[in-house]
């Protein structure tokens, strides 16, 4: 059973299966629900279908709800580099933003912190390069728009997740 070891909250989704293969994707989401606790609810039921390993709320709170060892059904058909079973081989951090719902707000810095932190933590323990931690709309392009338009990738790329166009890695290294 993998878990983070960051302060969380363990609330299990009965949504989940067996890997068919190792983990080399990290994958960001936007919850698209108006709350966190909403957002729970509906990963955690079992006639929604989804769920995901990681929920980040407003607050930065960390909830788990998939061990990383388990494929959480967060993905949905996607594809990527000839892959197609994405929620195989990539753990699934939603965070908490409406999105369209509410005119796609910005995400809170503690909110951003947490994932930064939360994402170095599974990027360590998978040795997830940074071309692999990718956007749900970069997997399902055309069906997702997630993380959206105000996720702040250039922050998370300086950070040392992801990767940002024109952006000289060797010079943040230093």
């Amino acid at each position: 059973m993998i878990r983070t070891g960051l302060p969380h909250i363990w609330c299990p989704s009965p949504n989940f299966g067996e890997r068919k293969s190792a983990v080399d994707m990290l994958l960001m989401h936007y919850t698209g629900m108006n709350s966190g606790p909403a957002a729970v609810n509906w990963l955690r039921a079992e006639k929604s279908g989804v769920s995901c390993h990681y929920l980040v709320d407003v607050d930065g709170a960390i909830t788990q709800m998939v061990c990383e060892s388990k494929r959480a059904w967060h993905a949905g058909k996607s594809y990527w580099q000839g892959v197609e079973d994405i929620n195989s081989c990539s753990v699934g951090i939603e965070i908490q933003n409406a999105g369209p719902l509410a005119a796609f707000p910005d995400f809170p810095d503690v909110q951003i912190a947490a994932v930064i932190e939360l994402s170095k933590d599974i990027i360590a323990r998978h040795a997830i390069v940074a071309e692999r931690v990718l956007g749900h709309s970069d997997v399902a392009p055309g069906r997702k728009i997630d993380p959206g338009e105000k996720f702040p990738w250039e922050r998370l790329a300086k950070a040392g997740i992801g990767v940002w166009p024109n952006m000289d890695r060797a010079a943040l290294e230093v």
